[in-house]
C-alpha cells in the first residue's frame, strides 16, 4: 500500500513535470523593427541611391526541440523601400507610361507578408541575459508598392505591376534577451535581411532588396 501510494506521488511529479516541459518548449514572441532598406544589383547600368526608412512588425512561434535550441516561424508585415537609378534610358508602364532620363532617382515603397523559416540558438542564461541568433529563409509576398520620380513630379503612385509578386530572401537576427521570469524576456537585436530573387521588374536587371533594423521584441 505504502509502495503504490509512492509511487502515484511519483507519476503526479512527473506528469507536472511533463508538462511545465510541455509549456516551455513553445515560445511565441512579438516583435516591432524600425529599418532601413535600400536596393542592390550587380548590373552597371543600375545604381543603388540612397536607404528609405521602414518598419517591420510581427508575431514569432518557436519550438524548442533540445535545450535551447529551436525551429521558428511566424508571419510579419513589412513596409521597406529604397531609391535607385538608370545609366540608360528607360520607360516606366505607369498608368501613363513615363519616359526616365539616366541618373533621376526613383523612389519605392513595398508592402510585404513575410513568412520565415529559421533556426533559433541560444545561450545559457548569465545572470539575466542570455545571448541568441536566428538563421533562415523567408517567402516574402509583394502586397503593394508606390512609386515617386522627383524629376518628373510623380508622387506616390500605384507600382504594382513594375513589382513581382513573390521573392524569397534569408535572415540573419543577433541579439540578447533580458529575462523578466519564467518565459517572459525583453528582447533587442539587430536583423538583416535580404532577397535572393529579383525585385522590380526590369527584363536586363536584377534588382534585390535589402533590410537593417533594430530588432526590439517581447518573449512570452
Amino acid at each position: 500500500m505504502k509502495r503504490t501510494a509512492l509511487f502515484i506521488i511519483f507519476l503526479i511529479i512527473v506528469s507536472q513535470e511533463t508538462e511545465i516541459n510541455a509549456q516551455q518548449s513553445i515560445g511565441f514572441k512579438v516583435h516591432a523593427e524600425p529599418l532601413a532598406g535600400w536596393f542592390s544589383s550587380h548590373d552597371s547600368d543600375v545604381a543603388g541611391r540612397s536607404a528609405k526608412a521602414g518598419f517591420n512588425f510581427g508575431v514569432t512561434f518557436n519550438k524548442y526541440f533540445h535545450g535551447n535550441y529551436a525551429f521558428s516561424t511566424g508571419l510579419s508585415l513589412i513596409t521597406a523601400g529604397g531609391n535607385i537609378s538608370y545609366s540608360d534610358t528607360i520607360m516606366l508602364k505607369l498608368k501613363n507610361p513615363v519616359e526616365i532620363l539616366p541618373k533621376n532617382k526613383l523612389a519605392y515603397s513595398i508592402k510585404y507578408l513575410s513568412v520565415p523559416v529559421g533556426l533559433k540558438l541560444k545561450s545559457n542564461q548569465i545572470g539575466y541575459v542570455s545571448i541568441f541568433t536566428n538563421i533562415g529563409l523567408d517567402q516574402k509576398f509583394i502586397l503593394g508598392g508606390k512609386i515617386e520620380v522627383p524629376s518628373r513630379n510623380i508622387a506616390k503612385e500605384n507600382a504594382d505591376n513594375l513589382l513581382r509578386r513573390l521573392s524569397m530572401g534569408y535572415h540573419v537576427i543577433g541579439g540578447i534577451e533580458y529575462s523578466l521570469g519564467g518565459s517572459s524576456a525583453i528582447v533587442l537585436g539587430i536583423r538583416f535581411d535580404s532577397n535572393f530573387t529579383d525585385i522590380i521588374k526590369q527584363p536586363d536587371a536584377k534588382i534585390t532588396h535589402k533590410m537593417l533594423g533594430l530588432h526590439l521584441g517581447f518573449n512570452f
